[in-house]
């Protein structure tokens, strides 16, 4: 399967997105993608949002995306991008892509959805050549007995307003149980005034394939 229809998140993902751009998520994407070089595999691109962001040292992205609507929206950001980028339906847990033919993976807000993170991050390691980098940036499980109870709550009904997204996933422990070692990574609320929202907890880092 390489199409997941959401045609209501679909439409309000890209304007709610651009409410947390000018939040501090553009600077977040930045930072995510400083630094990188060489051939660069993005999945769940979504609408594009990261291709604006990539360093010249990138010779090429291949970024997968299984919804239509925002595969189409990533294809018009493709063509404005600094760097080279084809975009192709495709899911992060079945990449139809050769194996250790990629310096660096991106999952940027993705690893919430799909259906199996683990399955994903063993097809990212796959793909990774041995020393390449997961550069990730998710929001996550909270650190607190408190807020986990409330992203319980929360994970009852918003995995169907939003598409699958989960924010109960410890996303940063199971990246450095399947086969990398993490480099670099920071923990931080997003918003920063982010009690109310279950999705607060964010981490960014970037975690190496052995």
């Amino acid at each position: 399967m390489t199409d997941l229809s959401h045609p209501i998140f679909a439409r309000l993902y890209p304007r709610l997105d651009a409410q947390c751009a000018k939040s501090g998520g553009d600077a977040h994407r930045a930072e995510l993608l400083a630094g990188a070089s060489g051939r660069v595999l993005e999945v769940g691109a979504g609408y594009g949002a990261n291709f604006a962001h990539y360093p010249p040292e990138v010779t090429e992205v291949v970024a997968v995306e299984p919804e239509p609507r925002l595969r189409a929206k990533a294809g018009h950001a493709a063509a404005r991008a600094p760097v080279p980028v084809t975009v192709r339906p495709g899911v992060a847990e079945d990449l139809d892509l050769d194996d250790a033919s990629f310096d660096v993976a991106v999952a940027s807000l993705v690893l919430c959805s799909v259906r199996d993170p683990v399955r994903a991050l063993a097809e990212i390691r796959r793909v990774l050549k041995p020393g390449g980098e997961l550069r990730y940036y998710e929001h996550v499980r909270g650190s607190t007995p408190g807020k986990v109870r409330f992203q319980r709550c929360a994970d009852v009904v918003w995995p169907f307003l939003a598409a699958g997204c989960h924010v109960t996933r410890p996303t940063g422990e199971w990246i450095a149980r399947s086969g990398f070692a993490v480099q670099d990574e920071r923990r931080f609320e997003f918003p920063e005034s982010g009690g109310a929202n279950p999705a607060s907890p964010h981490v960014l880092g970037i975690a190496i394939r052995d």
